[in-house]
């Protein structure tokens, strides 16, 4: 293959490449940047309790506020009427806003009651396990409704 048709064919491959991204300003990134943030605090919270992680009581309690803040953010990031871009969450989001609403509001509840766990001392997984297991069975339960596997 010659120099010049080889550099048509990278050019050609790279920008197409580009088009399969998606926008971090658009409503599907922001809230795909969130639940990123979410998922990796909420794992480094079960990390701590499962011993995956060392335990750290101070680093703990941080991340659940940490999770608690997150936790309120992606809703605003749902406009009314469903994109057009891929996105995990099926049309029941829409269709169902009430359920949608009420199981975001879960979370909220879930994770706000992590925090008030994890600012009583002694830190001990069999103290901070059962808020940790209702946070994420409350993510779960979202999951199961409104997200395309």
């Amino acid at each position: 293959m010659t120099f010049k048709k080889l550099t048509a064919v990278l050019l050609a491959c790279l920008t197409l490449s580009a088009c399969g991204g998606v926008d971090p300003d658009s409503p599907l990134g922001q809230r795909k940047a969130i639940f990123k943030q979410m998922l990796k605090t909420s794992e480094e919270l079960g990390g701590m309790l499962r011993g995956r992680i060392a335990f750290d009581g101070k680093q703990f309690a941080d991340g659940a506020v940490k999770l608690d803040s997150l936790s309120r953010e992606p809703w605003k990031h749902f406009p009314t009427v469903r994109e057009e871009d891929h996105t995990s969450a099926t049309d029941d989001v829409w269709r169902k806003q009430a359920l949608f609403q009420e199981l975001a509001r879960n979370l909220e509840a879930a994770t706000g009651e992590l925090v008030v766990a994890s600012q009583v001392p002694p830190y001990k997984a069999s103290n901070l396990g059962p808020a940790v297991q209702k946070v994420e069975d409350a993510c779960s339960a979202c999951h199961k409704q409104f997200r395309n596997h």
